[in-house]
């Protein structure tokens, strides 16, 4: 009886295996990808398939690099360009105000996201200027695409939240930006997006989504600039 079921129990799981096998082979099939990961300081970001990519839907919100090493709060002007000045990794809140950290995530500057010990969720990585451009492109090339990666809600985006849908699932906020002089500017209105690939040696690429048009803009920024976080699944 005991050998009965051992058979039976293995043709289930190699049933299942092959299933599996299958699903994940489907790209953009949502079931076939995990739907949630977590980074070191213990948040929960929920992800969602796009075409053949899989999104973080939430700005990325940790203050400790993958390997437990804590990513510089500057909270300062003083601060933010000292981090700057050494190309020391750095995260603040929009405006210093940790009320906008829980809306839409910390904001860091270029340094943090290309430091080599991880500032994204293991299993994950910040996208590359060529996975924005794959992204763009499922979304209708750049003149659509920024509405289409949009959240709808207009408590938090400025009117006329112009081409938002909520289709694709992005569900991009306007978190705003930290200049590198310090000062924080368009909250509500623009959604910054680092990219990890290196334009030149004081700038870096990276995507913006404004309140009042649907498209999205690829484009270079100082590195001391603070901007949100999203992750990609690798």
């Amino acid at each position: 009886m005991w050998k009965t079921m051992r058979m039976k129990y293995r043709f289930v799981y190699g049933l299942f295996a092959l299933a599996m096998t299958i699903m994940m082979s489907i790209p953009g099939l949502v079931n076939a990808t995990p739907n949630e990961i977590a980074d070191i300081d213990g948040n929960r970001y929920k992800a969602v398939a796009i075409g053949s990519q899989v999104w973080t839907q939430t700005n990325l919100n940790v203050t400790h690099y993958r390997n437990g090493d804590p990513v510089r709060y500057a909270k300062t002007a003083e601060e933010w360009y000292d981090a700057a000045q050494k190309g020391e990794g750095a995260w603040t809140f929009y405006n210093n105000d940790p009320g906008n950290g829980k809306k839409y995530g910390r904001l860091y500057n270029w340094y943090a996201v290309n430091d080599p010990r991880g500032l994204t969720p293991k299993g994950s990585h910040v996208p590359s200027d060529k996975e924005w451009s794959v992204l763009t492109e499922q979304l209708g090339g750049e003149a659509l695409a920024g509405g289409k990666m949009k959240d709808v809600n207009d408590l938090l985006w400025e009117k006329p939240n112009s081409g938002a849908e909520t289709k694709s699932e992005f569900s991009a906020l306007p978190g705003g930006l930290r200049g590198i002089n310090g000062d924080s500017y368009f909250l509500n209105k623009s959604a910054y997006f680092w990219s990890s690939t290196e334009y030149n040696l004081t700038m870096a690429r990276y995507r913006l989504i404004n309140y009042h048009v649907p498209s999205i803009i690829n484009s270079a920024e100082e590195k001391r600039d603070g901007m949100s976080v999203r992750c990609v699944l690798d």
